[in-house]
């Protein structure tokens, strides 16, 4: 099975890390990481995003020690538009959160507008943290936790994350 999923992983947390596991899970994967340009078109909030590299780095150190276990082939592809790599013909699922579910099924009628066949849309639950409100990059570029939910009232934020 061909799995896409899409993001900008800046930082990666526990809940990205949830998502590759079960992208992992269901057959090899492709992650398509947005480009510098779309980056901050998708984001909710005003915040710094890391260049291209740097994000793109540190995912294929994360998927590398997934699909090493898993024995599963993996790639990562610069995303342009926010449909991205999800709207071509080989892929056969969709991995997304809860709050991108919508841009999966607007996905889906792209891809029937093409005549290609809809994709499987896994949804993974939010992965929480330790006050349980969910593990975000906003939060931990805030300084507000860690990339495992840890409450870090001490952080001051962007500068303190490596």
């Amino acid at each position: 099975m061909n799995v896409a999923l899409g993001g900008t992983f800046d930082p990666i947390h526990d809940g990205h890390r949830a998502l590759f596991e079960r992208a992992f899970e269901l057959g090899d994967v492709t992650v398509g990481l947005t480009s510098d340009d779309l980056a901050p078109k998708t984001r909710h909030d005003q915040r710094h995003v890391r260049p291209f590299s740097e994000r793109q780095s540190a995912l294929a150190d994360e998927l590398a020690a997934l699909a090493t276990d898993l024995e599963r082939e993996w790639e990562v592809r610069e995303l342009t538009e926010p449909t991205g790599i999800a709207t071509e013909p080989q892929f056969d699922t969709l991995v997304v959160s809860p709050e991108t579910e919508t841009g999966g099924r607007r996905i889906n009628e792209i891809r029937e507008e093409r005549g290609h066949d809809p994709l499987e849309i896994e949804v993974v639950p939010h992965v929480r943290a330790a006050d349980g409100d969910i593990i975000s990059s906003t939060r931990i570029v805030e300084g507000e936790i860690d990339e495992h939910g840890n409450l870090t009232p001490n952080r001051t934020g962007r500068q303190n994350i490596s």
